[in-house]
């Protein structure tokens, strides 16, 4: 069945994916962003799509259309954008979350909101289930993004319990994948920019923090899988549970590019996650979800990606 489906921040990384899927699965997308982290780069092939509409929008901001679905994606995610602008972040986070609550209330849409594991901080439960509450520094640097997600995750489940909206809810996990933004800071796309440019390879700590990376289209998957279900409502953890030290994520990066690079060893920053690998027993049972992209593949898909996009 076609449904109009509104994807907030779906000019970004995550959200550009999600409405490619969506179009190839047959329904009428509006894709709103208001272009902070997002880029038409990363949706300029869908501008001419008979059934793609863009729409530049604040979601701090109220918005009254007609739509069946609502995923909301908009939040900058990386530590350099997010920390940019702390106070925007949290309003992006909890206003957006307010505003499209309200939306899904009065059109009575299904909505999906875009978590994400960093509610669970810097956690002392390893590997990460849903049941876990988190360890979080709520007056840290990181707080504006980690807490503004759990305030949004608060928010969908008061307005699930009180308004019956019908609420969906994922906590993604590292995602990498070609669109990622080249200066966003996160450790797959600094890597692999860094290795091609031929620059040290920034470390923070001693590299032996570990994460868990997934490929953009098992992520997709995932929370498209997620929406179409009745099963569950969340939260569910989306993410690749295999796991990788920092290091291992560099030498791996410097052997797939052929790069020189050194490696540069700085102070970890304040409230970095030691650990994070996600429990998915429950999205395996639930949604019938399991990551399939191997880490190397991902990585040549995503240099391929950056070698193009560094030689424009």
């Amino acid at each position: 069945m076609t449904m109009t489906i509104l994807v907030t921040g779906g000019a970004g990384f995550l959200g550009s994916h999600l409405c490619e899927r969506l179009l190839q699965d047959g329904h009428e997308v509006i894709c709103v962003d208001n272009f902070y982290t997002g880029s038409k780069d990363n949706i300029r092939h869908l501008l001419a799509h008979p059934r793609f509409e863009l729409i530049r929008h604040d979601v701090w901001l109220p918005l009254y259309i007609e739509v069946d679905r609502i995923f909301n994606l908009a939040c900058p995610a990386s530590p350099v954008h997010y920390q940019n602008d702390p106070i925007a972040t949290v309003k992006t986070s909890v206003l957006g979350a307010i505003n499209m609550l309200g939306l899904a209330k009065r059109r009575k849409a299904r909505i999906l909101q875009a978590s994400t594991s960093e509610v669970y901080g810097d956690p002392q439960v390893h590997p990460q289930p849903e049941a876990y509450w988190g360890h979080v520094n709520s007056i840290g640097p990181r707080a504006c993004y980690d807490e503004g997600k759990r305030c949004a995750e608060t928010l969908f489940f008061d307005y699930h319990r009180q308004a019956k909206v019908d609420i969906r809810v994922v906590r993604i996990f590292n995602t990498y994948g070609p669109r990622m933004h080249p200066h966003d800071g996160r450790v797959v796309s600094n890597f692999i920019v860094q290795a091609l440019k031929g620059d040290p390879i920034t470390l923070y700590g001693d590299g032996s923090q570990t994460r868990s990376f997934c490929y953009v289209d098992d992520l997709i998957e995932g929370m498209t899988r997620m929406m179409d279900q009745d099963a569950v409502i969340g939260p569910v953890n989306l993410g690749n549970p295999s796991e990788f030290t920092i290091r291992q994520l560099a030498e791996t990066v410097l052997r797939l590019t052929g790069s020189r690079s050194t490696l540069e060893y700085r102070p970890l920053p304040q409230d970095d996650p030691a650990q994070r690998q996600p429990d998915i027993a429950k999205a395996a049972a639930a949604l019938d979800w399991t990551p399939y992209v191997a880490l190397e593949d991902g990585l040549e898909k995503t240099i391929d990606y950056f070698k193009k996009t560094l030689n424009q």
